[in-house]
């Protein structure tokens, strides 16, 4: 059942700006909400840590992003506090896109020296690295694939698996993929070509033969002709362009516009099945639209959420109250005087407004990047 805050001069920070029985969703910045008191109270008990930072892009968004060494050193510094409030066998998962050298065909090395930057001022392992292939990215650099033809387009991006612990909670059962044609027919044939192989590996007569219920999701996926996409949705090679989620509907409605970057669900989902139980806690610092939210919330676990941007985070709300799509419009179009929505009063909208606009030339806003 979802519940609506009523603050008064309160700091959006330390006030949710919606609930449900299993998570709530903050506005404000992810520094100001994990320093908190409100806060402290789940140091420690994070099982899963799973967002996606605003990305070092030349071209600024409205969500925020840094470059260069400012983007470094700012990701690093997050490191400590993220880890602070994991469990002793908890994760982080963290998605970073791909940048490019400002005005040249090259690729910058910066997300992933921030991600190293990162993993060592908190002393995390590196447990694993997926990469994420979108098949519907536009053919961007457009100036060097599109227009001089002489790179191919950037179309993935990579999530860094992270913990404090060389053995966290984890179980690729809860993340199995169909069984494609040749292996079913091998599970109902019951033979197979065993021996050794030109790798060296010996294969055993009936080392394959067994219905585990799945395959087991590898880290890469390189679709294939042979390869059905719509199966292999959780094995990580998402597109992010349906228009018709409740999400998005609700933007068109309330003339709002939808932040541009969001988390492909099958992305959370993958990750929060893979990492999580029922009942564990789930945090996205950079909440964005509240996939994750959404999806731990669906998934029941509990979650944590914080979003820098009011207008971001107060649309996320339709992921976890639907009946919000049968609302008459409410919200004018960004940029006007109006008041925002009903779950914070003028005034609040101002405080978040003001506290954004007087840190943005320091640091980014807590916006999902991927989410």
């Amino acid at each position: 059942m979802l519940k609506i805050t009523q603050p008064e001069a309160i700091p959006p920070t330390f006030v949710p700006l919606y609930s449900t029985d299993l998570g709530s969703m903050y506005c404000g910045f992810c520094e100001d909400a994990l320093a908190s008191d409100r806060w402290s109270q789940y140091r420690g008990k994070v099982q899963l840590i799973l967002t996606s930072p605003p990305f070092p892009l030349n071209r600024k968004k409205r969500y925020g992003n840094l470059t260069g060494q400012r983007y470094l050193r700012w990701l690093k510094g997050l490191a400590p506090i993220f880890s602070d409030y994991l469990t002793e066998d908890g994760s982080i998962a963290i998605e970073i896109g791909n940048a490019w050298e400002k005005g040249r065909p090259t690729m910058s090395t910066l997300p992933i020296e921030a991600l190293l930057a990162f993993k060592e001022a908190a002393h995390l392992y590196l447990c694993q690295e997926f990469i994420c292939y979108n098949p519907a990215r536009l053919p961007t650099p457009a100036q060097w694939v599109t227009v001089e033809r002489i790179r191919v387009k950037d179309a993935f991006t990579r999530v860094w698996w992270m913990s404090r612990t060389d053995r966290p909670k984890a179980d690729n059962r809860r993340v199995l993929t169909k069984y494609s044609e040749s292996m079913r027919d091998l599970l109902k044939r019951g033979t197979y070509n065993s021996g050794e192989r030109p790798s060296e590996h010996n294969i055993g007569k009936s080392s394959f033969l067994k219905d585990n219920g799945g395959s087991i999701p590898p880290d890469l996926l390189v679709p294939t002709p042979q390869l059905i996409e719509d199966e292999l949705t959780e094995v990580l090679p998402v597109s992010n362009t349906r228009t018709n989620d409740p999400y998005q509907i609700y933007c068109r409605q309330q003339s709002i516009a939808p932040h541009p970057a969001r988390m492909p669900e099958p992305i959370a989902e993958f990750f929060i099945r893979f990492l999580t139980d029922e009942g564990d806690l789930v945090m996205d610092p950079f909440a964005g639209s509240n996939t994750t939210g959404a999806v731990a919330e669906r998934l029941k676990r509990k979650w944590l959420s914080v979003e820098a941007d009011m207008d971001y985070a107060s649309a996320s709300e339709v992921r976890l109250h639907p009946k919000l799509l049968k609302e008459p419009p409410r919200h004018q179009p960004l940029g006007s005087a109006a008041p925002s929505r009903r779950t914070r009063d003028a005034s609040d909208r101002k405080v978040c407004t003001r506290v954004a606009a007087t840190r943005r030339s320091s640091s980014p806003t807590c916006s999902e990047s991927g989410s």
